[in-house]
């Protein structure tokens, strides 16, 4: 794991002292070693800047930038490739031969026998820059779940690149402009989606895509080499329910085991759900040395998974390490998650995956983390409610469904089941929706375009994400539907995202077993009642773990990530959030309506109930703003 950054300047500018300040903004996530190099081509000067996580292979032999034998093609590269060695004896075969043991090495030399075809060959996850002398071409790649994030900025003469947003910062072109229509998804969404960043002239490289840049006249072209739609839109797999089991327990055993091929020391997340204890079981289930086990625990009973991952720690006979979060310690972290993220990001539980991932960074150097489960296998609770809802909402006659049109306070009547406070708003908007992927994301997302226009001073603009894309999918089943939409935003932008700042922030790297593209595959073509039978999702995930864990242990109802922030910020960090968010601020920013802002504060302070999480997302942008627009 390690961060990569880097430039191609169209003007000849750039140096070697400008090259580091931008690698070096990002020497937590590579604290072993650095590399900087700096190349012209014709008129083009590009830099390489790289910062190293040794993680296999250890010895200088991974040092990046690295170059081939004729100094023509050179890459740096940030993730890991799981199957190399197998992609590596393919070479060898082939006459080719190593000076390493290293990854990067084997993606060099694939490139050089396949070319840019070779991604196709790799199971990781990445982001890698690669340049070809000899094509005039430098590449950007990124894998294809997401798992490894990749952004660029392009605006006159100047290409930049980078693992973070930071990096750009130390770049004398960079310009720091707020893309409006950026702002408004992220108080939409919670987050930004792909392509969109919140700067103009900068985007994120989607999951699943390459960007070519020709060096000779500076074009960009985005290239998709994979894309998860192709495999919802295949037909469902002829299997029995029992055979199905047996199979995707094999995808996903394998799956683990490449997880954990390291040189250096190697621990699992686990929350005591369905997801993490399957890793951790299959990992274990094949170890006579303990694995180390990490989770976090809070004071308040009602949001505390800690007892349930003990309990599994217990059965399975790992090395359990447990950490007792306080607001005390959330004080402390909460201003340091502008730093982490970089630009405005509002998912509550950043703070305990930091956490988590600190703890754990003191006795492993790699964790592999169960995220992408819920996404691939229904397990979120939203799924079987939005689905119900759905099916009753599409029984409703076509003329009758020109109620939605009645006004809101009639709505308020029908519409309990449905986020607060904007539940007839969002119900009148799902009526009037063409599609169940655009019912989903209305019934999901944190704020209502209307809402999020009422927020903001600045034009409110909704830019096309794949939220917007549905057409592309052909499947009729509403869960295929939404498990697409989630894999392709709240996945890759939101929960990707999180972990790989938080691990990163601390030097861990960070591992997605149940994110590898040969399982996502397999699941997108099993029958919808494989996943999600009834009101209970996971099905399929389920019946592997009880093979593993007593149901006794397991069953109960989803908790997730939560934190406590509401009791938190009605007491002890009441002054934290009104010192942070005040209305000469806001007025000066112009960019927030500063009396719908205090109208939040007085309607949660008032002890209503209400939605904290609209509130989180204004304090996280102004944290932001602190620290990234000053």
């Amino acid at each position: 794991m390690c961060g990569i950054s880097g430039f191609a300047d169209f003007g000849g500018n750039g140096n070697i002292a400008l090259l580091k300040a931008m690698a070096d903004a990002l020497v937590h996530r590579g604290p072993d070693d650095s590399g900087y190099e700096i190349s012209d081509i014709g008129s083009c000067r590009i830099g390489l800047g790289f910062r190293r996580l040794a993680i296999i292979d250890l010895t200088a032999g991974g040092h990046q930038p690295m170059y081939d034998q004729s100094r023509n093609v050179c890459l740096i590269f940030n993730g890991e490739l799981y199957n190399h060695k197998e992609v590596r004896r393919t070479l060898e075969q082939q006459g080719c031969r190593f000076k390493s043991e290293s990854d990067t090495e084997v993606f060099l030399q694939a490139y050089l026998h396949f070319g840019i075809k070779c991604i196709e060959l790799f199971r990781g996850m990445f982001a890698i820059a690669l340049l070809d002398r000899n094509k005039d071409s430098l590449y950007l790649i990124r894998d294809r779940a997401g798992v490894k994030p990749l952004f660029w900025y392009h605006h006159e003469q100047t290409l930049l690149f980078a693992s973070e947003l930071k990096s750009f910062h130390h770049h004398p072109r960079f310009r720091k402009e707020i893309h409006e229509g950026a702002l408004s998804l992220y108080f939409q969404h919670g987050y930004i989606p792909a392509p969109y960043c919140i700067f103009k002239h900068t985007r994120k490289l989607l999951p699943g895509h390459y960007l070519h840049i020709n060096l000779s006249n500076g074009k960009t072209k985005e290239v998709c080499y994979w894309d998860v739609t192709d495999f919802y839109n295949k037909p469902k797999l002829n299997i029995s329910f029992e055979d199905a089991i047996t199979e995707t327990e094999k995808v996903i055993q394998e799956s683990c085991n490449y997880r954990m091929v390291a040189d250096v020391p190697v621990g699992v997340f686990l929350s005591g759900g369905y997801d993490s204890s399957l890793v951790t079981a299959l990992i274990q289930k094949n170890r006579t040395q303990k694995l180390k086990t990490f989770t976090i625990s809070f004071e308040e009973e009602k949001y505390n998974e800690a007892q349930y991952a003990k309990k599994v720690a217990a059965h399975l006979g790992t090395e359990h390490f447990e950490y007792a979060c306080t607001y005390k310690e959330a004080m402390d972290i909460i201003p340091m998650l502008p730093h982490m993220y970089d630009e405005p990001f509002a998912d509550s539980s950043a703070l305990p995956t930091y956490l988590v991932s600190k703890m754990a960074r003191q006795q492993v150097t790699v964790a592999l983390s169960a995220d992408g489960g819920d996404e691939t296998f229904a397990g979120y609770t939203k799924y079987a409610k939005a689905t119900n809802y759905l099916n009753k909402l599409q029984a409703i006659p076509s003329p009758f469904k020109t109620l939605a049109q009645l006004p809101a306070w009639f709505w308020k009547l029908f519409s309990q089941n449905i986020s607060i406070p904007d539940r007839a708003n969002k119900l009148q908007l799902i009526l009037k929706a063409k599609h169940p992927v655009e019912a989903f994301n209305i019934i999901t997302q944190a704020m209502t375009q209307q809402e999020v226009s009422r927020l903001l001073k600045v034009n409110a603009s909704f830019p096309t994400t794949a939220f917007d894309e549905f057409d592309k999918l052909n499947s009729a089943d509403l869960l295929d539907n939404f498990l697409w939409l989630d894999y392709k935003t709240f996945l890759a932008d939101d929960i990707l995202q999180k972990v790989d700042r938080a691990t990163m922030a601390v030097s861990l790297e960070g591992r997605e077993p149940l994110l590898d593209h040969k399982l996502t595959e397999w699941a997108a073509q099993l029958p919808a009642t494989f996943k999600l039978n009834g009101n209970t999702g996971k099905n399929i995930l389920r019946q592997i773990t009880h093979k593993h864990i007593p149901a006794s242990i397991m069953d109960r109802e989803k908790m997730g990530f939560n934190i406590p922030y509401e009791n938190w910020f009605r007491n002890d960090l009441k002054d934290f959030l009104l010192d942070t968010i005040t209305p000469s601020k806001i007025k000066s920013q112009n960019l927030l309506n500063e009396s719908v802002i205090l109208e939040m504060i007085n309607y949660f302070y008032s002890g209503k109930n209400t939605d904290f999480q609209r509130l989180w997302s204004v304090l996280n942008f102004q944290l932001w703003f602190d620290k990234w627009m000053k």
